[in-house]
Order: structure tokens, then C-alpha cells, then sequence
């Protein structure tokens, strides 16, 4: 019998007024954001609330905090 380690992936699913705006990944370097209107990530950052803040300012000014699901 061989030894398995199963990763699984984490995700938060940011939900603004107007539906999903993005997400975050965990990585194996810390959290990566991902914007829904870019096809690249806008960049990795250290901890989760980190990221979180960094999709929120990436959102246009004034918006509402998103909801964050996990999934």
C-alpha cells in the first residue's frame, strides 16, 4: 500500500451588487486574485485578508465590501 497525500484546492467566490467579481486561490506561494473581467491574476499576496483587500480596491471606487464564499 502506498502512502497518497490528496491536496485539495481552495476558493473564495467575491460577490459584489451585481453578482460575482472575481475570486481567490490558494497557491502554493500564498493567495492569488483573479478579477472575472481579466483574463490574468491581478496578483499574490501573503495571507487571505491580504487578498481580500486587494480585490476589493481593485473594484470600481465605492463599491460595497464583496461576500466571500468558500467553494
Amino acid at each position: 500500500m502506498s502512502d497518497r497525500s490528496t491536496m485539495t484546492e481552495q476558493r473564495w467566490v467575491a460577490f459584489g451588487s451585481s453578482g460575482a467579481v472575481g475570486s481567490i486561490h490558494r497557491v502554493e506561494t500564498g493567495f492569488e486574485v483573479r478579477l472575472m473581467r481579466d483574463d490574468s491574476a491581478l496578483g499574490t499576496y501573503p495571507t487571505l485578508d491580504v487578498a481580500k483587500s486587494a480585490l476589493h480596491a481593485s473594484m470600481l471606487p465605492g463599491s460595497d465590501w464583496p461576500e466571500y464564499r468558500e467553494h
